[in-house]
């Protein structure tokens, strides 16, 4: 079977589940039919997959100031990124949302199928503190409706991330 390169829109391991099998990390692997009028990626994956919100994380992209660095932060799906919190951890004044475009760009995968794991950029990851509560998180395999379950500390392990607080609080 020949495989897809450029984007990946179809079947085939996608670079975040070759890298998981590269590193030997053991993780499972959900797929669902992703709708293409969704745009809450990560409220979808946990009413497709029917799992506990609080399980499933969803990968964001911020540009810090004043160095322009751009960083990737994995928080709960129905969770909101605090600006605040992740420049305190990352060491910056401030951040931003990136730019979808941009995003996408840097790392490799669409909006909605970012992973934070194979991207064709390297980046600094930070991931919520609330992942050490579960045994195993679910974060984007690297497409919309693919998604991969793995323990937490092996995805700090692979990812050299810095588990910190980041989630915004209501």
């Amino acid at each position: 079977m020949g495989r897809k390169h450029g984007k990946d829109h179809g079947a085939g391991p996608t670079r975040a589940i070759e890298a998981l099998t590269a590193a030997g990390v053991p993780f499972t692997v959900h797929e669902y039919e992703h709708d293409p009028v969704a745009r809450a990626f990560g409220e979808e994956t946990v009413e497709k997959l029917g799992i506990d919100p609080t399980q499933a994380f969803k990968t964001l992209m911020v540009r810090l100031e004043p160095t322009g660095e751009f960083v990737v932060a994995c928080v709960p799906a129905l969770a909101h990124l605090s600006m605040k919190l992740i420049a305190k951890a990352a060491g910056a004044k401030s951040a931003a949302m990136a730019d979808p475009a941009l995003a996408q760009r840097r790392t490799g995968y669409v909006v909605g199928g970012i992973s934070p794991l194979g991207q064709t950029t390297p980046h600094r990851l930070f991931i919520d503190s609330s992942c050490l509560d579960h045994e195993t998180i679910i974060v984007s395999g690297g497409r919309r409706g693919l998604s991969v379950e793995l323990s937490p500390l092996e995805l700090v392990d692979l990812t050299d991330a810095e588990v910190t607080d980041l989630a915004a609080q209501s």
